[in-house]
């Protein structure tokens, strides 16, 4: 089970091209080339060397690999700027597809694709209202594409990895402590899904919930905040965490900032964190990363539009069983985590993929 290290490697190298001029571009119609063109939206920026990052390196490759043009627009943290940016990039005529992720986003694209009909527009991580109430998505979205993830599924297995390494005293300089921690971004449901997945597979592991400390960044930037997340963090540790799992974008940058600090550990989300962090201090305490292989989504989505197989009109949903999220098992993570937890941890994925355990959803 050894998800997306290629596209985690590559989007270091990548960022600083798109830094100079990803953003920028000509806005006047049809490719000279003729190749299908992507713009990618974000509602944040890229280096957050987690969720977006993710996006980018999956469509860098369907760039490289299927003939594709990219381009990106990164709105920053500024929540009042999104909507016009939003509104700015679907008005140009300087894309074919135009993809966003988030659950922010999902009003945006449910008024903006009926339109622009003769666009196509990708979803990701949450779903338009293809229903078309709520005055979004009147022409119930036959032009949008959605796929989102079982990160219940991938939280199980963070859960279930982090009381099996607590009560086996495995993690060197924590064997005497018992919880672990999740910080959240903001308590939605999607992120309350997580945290309702590692809770699970604690449990499941032999541990309590009461072992489980959860708090969540808020504020405007909860995505966005490296400072709040190494406070939130160090506190999670200074209440005898051994490991805390930061699932809040690029604010849990702060939680391996803190972690190096307190001498403690964290696992990665989303993306390869091992491959992404450059401080080999906080590379070192990363045990593992719980991936939500957005970029292998996009990547798949290109090859199927490519063949005309794509469904527009409704949503996918991926799991463990599509390989769509998963953790990564390489040389580090097999120098840290002993090889019974190791087989365990497998035993358990299988589980899941097999349909024999069904983890919780808070969605």
């Amino acid at each position: 089970m050894r998800y997306g290290r290629s596209a985690a490697v590559a989007v270091t190298g990548m960022l600083a091209l798109t830094a100079c001029g990803g953003s920028g571009g000509d806005d006047s119609g049809a490719s000279s080339s003729g190749k299908p063109r992507i713009k990618l939206v974000l509602n944040g920026g890229l280096g957050d060397k987690s969720f977006f990052d993710s996006a980018y390196a999956g469509l860098k490759k369907a760039e490289k690999d299927l003939g594709y043009e990219l381009k990106v627009v990164e709105l920053g943290s500024d929540r009042t700027k999104w909507e016009p940016g939003f509104e700015d990039a679907a008005s140009a005529d300087d894309y074919d597809i135009l993809a966003a992720g988030t659950f922010d986003v999902t009003d945006y694209i449910g008024k903006l694709a009926p339109e622009f009909p003769d666009k196509k527009f990708w979803v990701f991580d949450a779903p338009v209202d293809y229903s078309g109430k709520n005055g979004a998505c009147s022409n119930k979205c036959e032009n949008v594409y959605s796929v989102t993830f079982k990160q219940n599924e991938g939280g199980y297995l963070a859960g279930f990895l982090a009381e099996k390494l607590v009560a086996a005293k495995a993690l060197k300089g924590t064997e005497s402590l018992k919880k672990a921690g999740v910080m959240g971004g903001v308590k939605i449901p999607l992120i309350e899904d997580f945290v309702v997945g590692f809770k699970s597979g604690f449990q499941a592991a032999g541990g309590k919930n009461s072992d489980v400390l959860v708090q969540y960044v808020g504020g405007d930037k909860p995505f966005g905040d490296p400072a709040k997340g190494k406070e939130i963090s160090t506190s999670m540790y200074g209440q005898g965490a051994a490991l805390v799992w930061p699932v809040a974008g690029l604010s849990g940058l702060g939680t391996f900032e803190s972690a190096v600090g307190a001498k403690r550990y964290a696992f990665g989300v989303d993306s390869d964190q091992y491959q992404t962090l450059t401080d080999q201090a906080q590379k070192n305490i990363v045990v593992t990363s719980i991936l939500k292989n957005v970029g292998n989504a996009l990547y798949e989505a290109a090859q199927k539009d490519q063949k005309d197989s794509l469904k527009y009109g409704a949503v996918s949903t991926v799991g463990l069983a599509e390989d769509a999220v998963g953790y990564v098992n390489d040389d580090h993570f097999k120098e840290l985590v002993p090889e019974e937890i190791r087989t365990e941890l497998q035993e358990a994925a299988d589980k899941v993929k097999s349909g024999s355990v069904t983890v919780p959803s808070a969605l």
